[in-house]
């Protein structure tokens, strides 16, 4: 994989073009978790900013995403413009042996290749990020990342303690926000994103970066919580929308507004669910795994995110357990069966999926996986959910909306994948991202300098 990545970044040095000059000085990154085009394309909707952006700007009928369409794979994707498999962000939760701990792709280490913010900082420019996933101990100027405690009342303490420069968390805290607790900065409510917002404004104001990243949350969490049309969903929805004219109107009041482009974009779409399956509950009753939280003495589980499962060795030579795993999948009822296809490994390894997962599953629309060992494989459920291969069906898809310094109005991209966020935003700066290989930036939006 070394001697590949050399060759990769040695045809990439002269197969990359370097723009001339930047097309904007500043661009905002904005990330609206669960971010669908019916959200701009339909005025139903309560987004007035990003609607006029669109019309303002470029859009796109429908992005695709990664598999599994989950949020941090994705996030990492838009910032490197490789897959999984490249930058190696491969879950939100890495894959533990001894059974799942609760931890997620935190820390920036987990990245394999250059970013964003490596080649910003080559470059001599100035970053911030806020609630941007994998961005802990990133290298970026001014950042508040997105990690928090599994235990204890302060969940909130290691991104106090992650936040750079060090002071800027108190920074924050007395100029742009009040206290932040998990009163007032709970995942759990549409106001966390009210905070977030303020954050990157007051970033934009004070500071003014060449790249702000801010990632928005509440659109995915109410999307989870009650589904896609929900009232909760629609209050989200124009939260997240607030944060950006925020940080519209940061810039403007920074006197920067007609040198930035902003880039709106999703990690995935989301799916209304009603049925729940549990691949690993088939491996149980196969002698594969233990119905323990360690798994015991296990040969095969799947590891599952959402309407994504991927199988998993303890022994990757095990060759019988991935003979004996695949059999208990195929051999699955009729009325289970509908509910999911199997991913090929071929098929894996052309989304840039996990190497090492032997195969994969992908939950048909309104179905999703559950890790449990215990129970039926099969039961009811409600909410929503994404995770599921990217191309199966129209409901996964996100959104892009770019607008702003550098960018054509009123054009129209119909499909992009989020491996193109990358070099887009590389191409606004007259930034060379220098293993972008598979991403392209939508050059007929763009005007030339």
């Amino acid at each position: 994989m070394h001697a590949r990545r050399l060759l990769i970044w040695a045809l990439v040095a002269v197969s990359v073009p370097v723009w001339a000059e930047p097309l904007a000085e500043h661009v905002v990154l904005v990330s609206v978790d669960g971010f669908r085009p019916e959200f701009y394309r339909d005025s139903t909707w309560p987004a007035p900013t990003i609607q006029q952006l669109a019309r303002d700007g470029a859009s796109a009928d429908g992005v695709r995403g990664v598999f599994p369409t989950v949020t941090y794979p994705s996030h990492t994707t838009m910032v490197t413009g490789v897959m999984p498999a490249e930058h190696g962000v491969l879950f939100n939760r890495p894959f533990e042996p001894g059974g799942q701990t609760g931890r997620w792709y935190w820390e920036y280490d987990a990245i394999r290749v250059p970013t964003l913010w490596t080649v910003a900082r080559e470059a001599g420019m100035k970053t911030a990020s806020v609630s941007w996933p994998v961005s802990a101990g990133a290298p970026i100027d001014w950042t508040v990342p997105e990690i928090w405690a599994l235990e204890g009342e302060d969940r909130l303490k290691p991104m106090r303690d992650w936040a750079r420069p060090t002071g800027l968390w108190e920074e924050l805290e007395k100029y742009a926000t009040g206290a932040l607790t998990m009163e007032t900065y709970s995942a759990s409510y549409i106001a966390r994103d009210d905070e977030t917002g303020q954050i990157a404004a007051y970033l934009m104001k004070q500071y003014t970066p060449a790249l702000l990243a801010l990632h928005l949350i509440a659109t995915d969490h109410f999307q989870h919580e009650d589904g896609r049309e929900a009232d909760s969903t629609r209050r989200a929805v124009a939260c997240a929308d607030n944060a950006i004219r925020m940080l519209v109107e940061a810039a403007d009041q920074a006197g920067v507004l007609d040198k930035t482009a902003f880039v709106i974009v999703g990690d995935h779409g989301f799916v209304d669910l009603h049925t729940e399956i549990a691949p690993n509950v088939w491996l149980r009753d196969a002698g594969l795994i233990e119905d323990r939280k360690d798994r015991g003495t296990w040969r095969a589980a799947f590891h599952c995110e959402a309407g994504g499962a991927f199988l998993k060795l303890n022994d990757p030579n095990d060759s019988d357990a991935a003979v004996m795993a695949l059999e208990v999948v195929q051999n699955a009822p009729a009325h289970i069966a509908k509910q999911f296809r199997i991913v090929s490994s071929d098929e894996l390894a052309a989304i840039g999926a996990d190497p090492d997962a032997i195969f994969g599953l992908s939950a048909g629309l309104g179905a999703t996986f559950s890790e449990r060992t215990n129970g039926d494989a099969l039961g009811p459920t409600s909410g929503g959910t994404h995770g599921y291969y990217p191309t199966d069906f129209p409901e996964v898809l996100t959104g892009l909306v770019v607008s702003g310094a550098g960018v054509e109005a009123g054009r129209t991209i119909h499909r992009a994948g989020l491996e193109d966020v990358a070099p887009l935003v590389a191409a606004l700066l007259g930034l060379e991202m220098p293993e972008a290989i598979l991403g392209a930036a939508p050059t007929g939006v763009l005007t030339r300098p």
